[in-house]
């Protein structure tokens, strides 16, 4: 990480210290408390100075749980089982996270930090997308594994109406990028203040953009992609652009992806590795969790109806449950190698709009399930993986039947999570189901 001034500290310490360093010295007047609804959304509240410390440090700040249930839209989903009108919506509270601790860089005397969110009884709330990972990160400890994840997140730099204000298409382009000009260079200079960013580039698509993040513990990677997402829309913001992290905008141009790099480790050792030039066993483990579940799974990563635009043949997103060594036709690529410490398993079914909480919950948790099934994957496959295995779910409402068939993921997630998440995600199936679309009009009015 950074040793810049600017707080992407290298420390938990560290960030609590500076955070109570600045409220002391009056530098900081206010505090951003954030947190993340089931599909990512920043959510929080802003708090004076003088008023924080002492909730953080106790309560914590309450709010309606029932911002923690519902869908893209906003609108509340009653019917779930964790809250409801039966239970009256009560209060839950957000605790600060001080280790998490940023100065907002658009706003350097507020500082930002995030939440875990507790019930009236202090337990985590089992809606709470971070306290989920945390269920997962501790089910892998117990096998005497932690997780590093280092997270690529595309999305679009739009004029306000949606369309492209940059028309060129060349991935890797530094015209491309210059032509973004003033937007993509203080998105860059905004990011490296508020997460450890590896670095920025253009992508296959008008004003696409990839953001690559700093390896780091999985707990903080996804911490580290809710920041980026909040951070990218408000830069593009105070352009007078907007940064769509819309899955697929463009029925002809590529998707957003958000791919995940995995690597697990033993006692502070790379535990991925190979023998004679293959995988070696907590590896292909690994790779057969993923696969094994990789249907079921795929929801979290793809939770709206147009996140499944994306899943098509020679589009560099997957489309098939296949996995092959450094093969973007994959879905699971294995990257493991002679090099340990640089070896790791990417998996690229996940879409850009993703919860990055859940998106890397629910990989950890096919992989724990890989590890304690002890399962080996098929031979890995080789040349155009898009001919051949089996499709990838082709709808939100294909993925909502494979989730709630497997009970082994439902149990590493926490079984009443996953059913909640899963009718949150039904909204969206259900309210596009019954819409005519314009497709349906033009094909069908006047021949019908």
């Amino acid at each position: 990480m950074t040793t810049t001034a600017d707080p992407v500290l290298d420390s938990a310490d560290d960030a609590a210290a500076q955070l109570i360093s600045a409220l002391a010295d009056g530098s900081v007047t206010e505090v951003e408390i954030a947190w993340s609804d089931a599909f990512g959304h920043a959510a929080g509240k802003r708090i004076p100075a003088d008023r924080f410390l002492d909730r953080a440090r106790g309560i914590g700040f309450s709010f309606c749980e029932a911002a923690l249930g519902w869908n893209a839209e906003g609108t509340v989903i009653d019917s779930l089982e964790l809250t409801n009108w039966s239970g009256g919506y009560p209060d839950v509270y957000a605790v600060p996270d001080l280790s998490t601790f940023r100065r907002l860089p658009w706003r350097p005397s507020a500082g930002h930090v995030l939440c875990d969110i507790v019930s009236h009884d202090r337990s985590p709330s089992k809606l709470d997308p971070r306290a989920v990972l945390r269920r997962v990160l501790n089910r892998l400890a117990g096998l005497g594994y932690t997780a590093k994840v280092g997270v690529e997140l595309e999305f679009y730099l739009l004029d306000p109406d949606g369309s492209p204000f940059q028309q060129d298409i060349h991935a890797y382009s530094l015209e491309n990028a210059n032509a973004l000009g003033p937007v993509l260079g203080d998105l860059h200079d905004t990011l490296t203040r508020f997460v450890p960013l590896e670095g920025v580039q253009t992508e296959y698509g008008p004003g696409q953009v990839e953001t690559n993040l700093v390896y780091a513990d999985a707990l903080q990677a996804a911490d580290d992609s809710a920041r980026l997402k909040y951070a990218a829309k408000e830069v593009a913001r105070r352009h007078g652009k907007v940064a769509s992290f819309m899955p697929k905008p463009f029925a002809d141009q590529s998707g957003s992806s958000a791919h995940l790099h995995i690597s697990l480790w033993r006692d502070g050792r790379p535990a991925f590795g190979t023998n004679d030039g293959h995988e070696n066993d907590t590896a292909q483990h690994a790779i057969a969790g993923l696969l094994n579940h990789l249907p079921a799974i795929t929801l979290f990563g793809a939770h709206s109806v147009n996140a499944y635009r994306r899943f098509e043949p020679d589009s560099f997103a997957p489309a098939t449950v296949t996995w092959s060594r450094d093969n973007r036709s994959a879905a699971v690529r294995s990257l493991v190698s002679g090099s340990a410490e640089e070896s790791r398993i990417e998996l690229r079914t996940g879409a850009s709009d993703a919860n990055p909480y859940w998106l890397v919950a629910s990989a950890l948790a096919a992989i724990v399930a890989g590890l304690e099934a002890g399962d080996r994957p098929p031979d890995r496959g080789d040349g155009n993986l898009y001919e051949r295995g089996a499709p990838l779910p082709e709808s939100l409402g294909a993925a909502l039947a494979e989730t709630l068939r497997d009970n082994v993921i439902g149990e590493i997630l926490g079984t009443d999570s996953v059913l909640d998440f899963t009718l949150i995600a039904r909204s969206e199936w259900v309210e596009y189901s019954r819409q005519v679309t314009d497709w349906e009009r033009r094909r069908y009015l006047a021949t019908s």
